[in-house]
C-alpha cells in the first residue's frame, strides 16, 4: 500500500478517538480532503523543483506508534540546552513525556496542544488562532488533518518570560519506520517577550519522517526569538513548516541551524500585518555525504514602514545538496519597506551542489530592497597566508568557515545556545581550534 493510501485509510481509526462535533474536527476533515486532492509534493511543483521526497516516502512508515517508549534523562540530556534553566515540552515518538518535561500555568501557559484542543479554558485562543495563518499546501494539510499533539504556548500581555522554552521531539525507533506530525501553536500577546529553542532528534538508525507545523502569532510591540537546531541521524528526514503572523512594532527572529539528517526542508513564512515590523531570518547549513537541506523563505510586506533581514550561510562538502529559495513580496501599499536578503555558499567539494533562487516581487515604488547570492570556494590566498604563519591547513580551513558563518552567530541572543552551536560547528568540521567549548 502506498503511503498516501495508508494515511487516508488510517484516518478512520484516528477519528474514532476524537470529538467529531468540534470545530477542530471540521478543520481536520477539510485538511484531509485537501491532502487527498494534492497528495505528496513532487518535483513537478515549482516550489519543490530541487527537492524530491521519493526516497523517503518509499519507507513503510507507521502512522501511529503502537506502544509508548520511555527514555532516561541521562541518555538524552546532551540534546537539551542544559546549561540554563528552561521550561521544557518533550515528546517521545509523538507522545508527551511528563518525566522529561517542565511545563507551567503560572502567569504563562506552556503546555500541550492536546489539552488546549480539548479543554474549555483554551477555547477562545484556539478559535482565534489555530490554523489561522498556516497555508493549506500538501504537507501542512496533512499535519492539520492529524493535529493532536505538540506544544501550546501562550504568553499574556506585558509578560517577559524569564527563561527560554525548549520544545524537543525525540524518535526512538520502536517502529521500523516512524512518521510524526507535531503541531505547535505559539501566541505572544501585546508587549510580551519569549525565547524558544526547538529541536527534533532521532535516537535510532531507523527511517524517520517528521512533518511539523508551527504557527506563531506576535502581537503589537512583542518580541519572539526562535532557535531551531537540526542535527539529526542520517536516516531522519524533516519537513518544518513555520508560519508567522506579525502585528505593528513586533520583532520576530528565527535562526535555523541545519547540520544533520537525510533530507531537511524548512518552509519559513512571515506575514507582516502592521507597521514598523522587523522580521529576521538567519541560518547556517553545514552538511556532507549525500545530505540535502532546502530553505524556502517568504516575507510578505503588506503594510508600510517595515523591515526584513535574511542572511543564510551554507557550507557543502562531498555530494551534499543545498537549496535556497527566498522570496520577498512587497505590496503596493507597503511603501518605505527595507528588505534585505543574502545567501552565501561555499562548496568544499567539486561534487557538492547548491541551487539558489533569491526573488523579489515589488509592487511599491518607494522601497529599499536588495538581494544577493554568492557561490564559491575557500580563499586559497587566505589559506596560504595562514599556513605561512604556522596554522595547519585543516585548522585554517575551519577558521575561514567559522569567520564565514559568524555573521549569523553574532545575532544569537542566548549565550548557551551560541556556545552549543559553535561546538556543533567545530564537531562538524572535525577540529578543535581553541574555542572555549
Amino acid at each position: 500500500m502506498e503511503l498516501k493510501e495508508k494515511i487516508l485509510s488510517s484516518y478512520v481509526a484516528f477519528e474514532n478517538n476524537l470529538n467529531t462535533n468540534s470545530e477542530i474536527h471540521d478543520i481536520r476533515t477539510e485538511a484531509l480532503e485537501n491532502f487527498d486532492k494534492l497528495g505528496f509534493p513532487t518535483k513537478k511543483l515549482e516550489a519543490w523543483k530541487y527537492t524530491s521526497l521519493n526516497s523517503v516516502l518509499k519507507n513503510d512508515f507507521s502512522i501511529f506508534p503502537s506502544k509508548e517508549t520511555t527514555i532516561e534523562l541521562a541518555d538524552v540530556k546532551k540534546y537539551f540546552i542544559h546549561d540554563i534553566d528552561t521550561y521544557k515540552v518533550v515528546f517521545i515518538d509523538g507522545k508527551y513525556s511528563s518525566f522529561l518535561s517542565e511545563t507551567t500555568h503560572d502567569t504563562i501557559d506552556v503546555c500541550l496542544m492536546s489539552s488546549a484542543l480539548s479543554k474549555p479554558k483554551y477555547k477562545a485562543v484556539i478559535e482565534n488562532y489555530f490554523n489561522k495563518v498556516a497555508q493549506q499546501d500538501n504537507l501542512t494539510s496533512l499535519n492539520t488533518a492529524f493535529a493532536t499533539e505538540g506544544a501550546y504556548i501562550h504568553i499574556p500581555r506585558n509578560v517577559e518570560v524569564e527563561k527560554p522554552i525548549q520544545i524537543i521531539n525525540f524518535t526512538t525507533g520502536s517502529e521500523a519506520a516512524t512518521m510524526t506530525q507535531p503541531r505547535n501553536l505559539i501566541v505572544v500577546d501585546e508587549n510580551a517577550h519569549v525565547q524558544i529553542i526547538e529541536r527534533h532528534q532521532s535516537l535510532t538508525s531507523n527511517p524517520v519522517l517528521s512533518n511539523i507545523v508551527t504557527e506563531i502569532f506576535s502581537a503589537k510591540n512583542s518580541t519572539v526569538d526562535v532557535y531551531k537546531i537540526q542535527n539529526d541521524e542520517l536516516n531522519a528526514s524533516l519537513v518544518d513548516n513555520t508560519y508567522v503572523d506579525q502585528k505593528s512594532n513586533s520583532v520576530v527572529s528565527v535562526h535555523t541551524f541545519s547540520f544533520g539528517g537525510n533530507i531537511t526542508r524548512n518552509n519559513l513564512n512571515f506575514f507582516q500585518n502592521g507597521e514598523h515590523i522587523d522580521s529576521i531570518l538567519k541560518g547556517i547549513t553545514i552538511i556532507e555525504g549525500k545530505q540535502h537541506v532546502d530553505h524556502h523563505t517568504l516575507v510578505h510586506h503588506i503594510e508600510p514602514n517595515c523591515e526584513s533581514h535574511q542572511d543564510y550561510k551554507g557550507i557543502f562538502d562531498e555530494r551534499s545538496t543545498g537549496v535556497f529559495n527566498g522570496k520577498v513580496i512587497v505590496n503596493k501599499e507597503a511603501q518605505k519597506t527595507n528588505a534585505y536578503q543574502q545567501n552565501n555558499n561555499v562548496l568544499i567539494s567539486d561534487k557538492a551542489t547548491i541551487n539558489a533562487k533569491p526573488q523579489l516581487e515589488i509592487f511599491a515604488d518607494d522601497v529599499k530592497c536588495s538581494h544577493g547570492c554568492t557561490i564559491g570556494q575557500l580563499d586559497d590566498d587566505a589559506l596560504f597566508y595562514m599556513q605561512q604563519r604556522g596554522i595547519p591547513q585543516k585548522e585554517g580551513k575551519a577558521l575561514l568557515m567559522f569567520a564565514f558563518a559568524n555573521t549569523v552567530l553574532e545575532s544569537v541572543k542566548i549565550p548557551e545556545v551560541k556556545s552549543r552551536i559553535t561546538k556543533l560547528i567545530a564537531n562538524k568540521l572535525g577540529v578543535n581550534i581553541g574555542f572555549d567549548l
